[in-house]
């Protein structure tokens, strides 16, 4: 072998020897971030913290709750959509930072010479819009792993009542198995079990804070079974059953119109990125015709129409089973 080549073997050799040390430090950090992951919210509360009615107040203040487990404001939906959309940041943390971004928007508006007018619309744009926007998302997205992971927590709960373990054990049961959303939502109904709140009310409060359409299934199964007695086991068990078909159905719709929701956003964004792209590359072809007043006249009709299709879309595409 001569030296150029035996060279640049030793080049490629500490080159895959680097690799695989990032690939393997990758991987420890990678499992380890995975695993803390995994920990729910109220296991790492409890961790830290010596009395569990305190970690039971942080969490209702964290969600937007007062200690008592009552809405904090007036404006109910607007609580209850903080408390679904699972935002540890409490109530009057989240409406500073929505008040900091109005005015954030309103004085980027001014400053690059904008009127009022555009200035308040940025600042309810900024400070009111786009958080209701993001919560709603944060709301969907808690909703469909809850879902995902309610078919397991009932099996936990049926395993734990086969080996002899009371409904209350069954559900911490499923507070120290499973991770978030649903392990710190059973932990918290298990903890007002502790402090004195009885089964009905603990369960309906934990479906107020969910707000999941399946979930009101086992709610109602396990109150009816705590009034009137039966093989509450059973009846979860075939619940379970029950959950995991419509979950499988759900995904399936889902792929199937996944087509038509790609068309949809292909539809919608190709006028946006073609106006954009015109905007960019030719500025002159719009020039000469953007202070007419049938232009904005045209550009509104347009609008008013995408929005049209958009919705018509939304609506073919959307199934609620």
């Amino acid at each position: 072998m001569s030296p150029d080549m035996a060279q640049n073997a030793i080049f490629v050799l500490f080159g895959v020897a680097v690799f695989l040390c990032v690939e393997a430090a990758y991987l420890a950090i990678s499992k380890r971030t995975s695993y803390m992951r995994k920990v729910n919210t109220r296991l790492k509360l409890q961790s830290k913290a010596q009395d569990q009615h305190e970690v039971l107040v942080q969490l209702r203040r964290a969600r937007g709750l007062s200690e008592e487990g009552r809405y904090r404001l007036p404006l109910i939906w607007f609580n209850r959509l903080v408390l679904q959309s699972g935002v540890g940041l409490g109530i009057w943390r989240l409406g500073g930072m929505m008040a900091l971004a109005a005015v954030a928007g309103s004085v980027a508006t001014l400053i690059t010479g904008y009127g009022w007018p555009l200035s308040v619309l940025a600042a309810l744009v900024c400070g009111i819009a786009l958080p209701l926007l993001a919560l709603r998302v944060l709301r969907q997205r808690r909703r469909y792993k809850f879902e995902e992971q309610l078919p397991e927590a009932v099996d936990v709960m049926v395993r734990s009542l086969k080996a002899g373990h009371p409904l209350p054990v069954a559900i911490s049961m499923v507070a120290r198995e499973m991770e978030d959303p649903i392990g710190t939502e059973f932990g918290l109904a298990a903890d007002e079990l502790t402090y004195g709140l009885d089964l009905d009310n603990a369960m309906n409060q934990m479906s107020v804070r969910v707000g999941q359409d399946d979930f009101a299934l086992v709610v109602v199964a396990i109150c009816i079974q705590a009034k009137t007695g039966g093989n509450l086991s059973e009846l979860l068990g075939n619940l379970s059953k029950v959950l995991r078909a419509r979950f499988k159905m759900r995904r399936r719709v889902k792929a199937v119109s996944a087509e038509g929701r790609m068309s949809a956003i292909g539809l919608s964004a190709l006028p946006v990125a073609v106006f954009a792209a015109l905007l960019v590359l030719a500025p002159e072809f719009y020039g000469e015709i953007w202070n007419e007043p049938l232009v904005h006249k045209g550009l509104a009709g347009a609008a008013a129409a995408m929005m049209t299709g958009n919705i018509i879309m939304y609506r073919m595409v959307n199934f609620k089973l």
